[in-house]
């Protein structure tokens, strides 16, 4: 017999979006989902948690349970931005803890080229739990957090600031996968809606899954490098109350 869990929905939805890949040499990629450590991040951002907070962060990563639904596409696809910046010694710029930050190094006579891609207008859903849920923070410390954050919220660049509160509200559900089915489409007229569960948290075949895939966007908080993969099922889901 299966028991049902209590899932935090999250709607991450802001003018751009970016949910980053593997980046190669100067040029940062987007995924459709946000990552496993991006999750971890934006929730650690709320709490408060500074970055040699390590051990916090890993942990949370490490209990971490989500699913996710893309809401609303852009037919546009993906924007592509290209960034040139010239910065000298002396130029410092303000950051989300409110003082001035420098730079350090030695490359100044040169400009700094990056390629950034983002979603643009999108709309995408997250349930998420944390196992054990007994343990701290409980999704009533993070819903908490999400209500009112230590710190700004942004969707995974500084730049991606959200339209609206991330916090929805709370489902019950056996599976993320039922969770996703159990919050409400954005757009009733877009069905199914895409998205990506855990291989042991839905199903893992019939008509609704696309492909099964070892993910890599788990973090070493430690070195604050790539740590691993995880198995996960991307495919799609119809919400209730949205004909099939």
């Amino acid at each position: 017999m299966s028991t049902d869990h209590i899932w935090l929905v999250l709607r991450l939805e802001a003018p751009l979006l970016a949910f980053g890949g593997v980046t190669i040499d100067q040029v940062g990629i987007t995924r459709d989902f946000p990552a496993a450590s991006m999750i971890t991040g934006l929730l650690a951002n709320a709490l408060g948690w500074q970055r040699t907070e390590w051990q916090a962060h890993q942990a949370l990563q490490d209990r971490l349970i989500f699913a996710v639904r893309r809401d609303r596409e852009n037919p546009a696809g993906i924007l592509i931005d290209m960034q040139n910046a010239k910065l000298e010694a002396n130029e410092r710029g303000w950051t989300t803890y409110g003082k001035p930050e420098g730079r350090a190094g030695a490359s100044y006579n040169s400009p700094h080229r990056r390629q950034r891609e983002y979603h643009a207008d999108a709309c995408v859903t997250v349930v998420l739990r944390l196992e054990p849920a007994e343990d701290s923070p409980d999704l009533n410390k993070i819903a908490e957090a999400l209500d009112r954050p230590a710190r700004p919220i942004f969707l995974g660049r500084k730049t991606c600031l959200p339209s609206s509160p991330l916090r929805v509200c709370n489902t019950s559900a056996s599976s993320a996968y039922e969770a996703l089915q159990r919050v409400p489409a954005v757009d009733v007229s877009l069905n199914p809606l895409r998205a990506l569960w855990p291989q042991q948290e839905g199903p893992n075949q019939g008509r609704q899954v696309h492909r099964i895939v070892a993910l890599p966007d788990i973090r070493n908080w430690k070195t604050g490098m790539h740590g691993g993969t995880r198995v996960v099922v991307e495919g799609t889901v119809v919400p209730e109350g949205v004909p099939a």
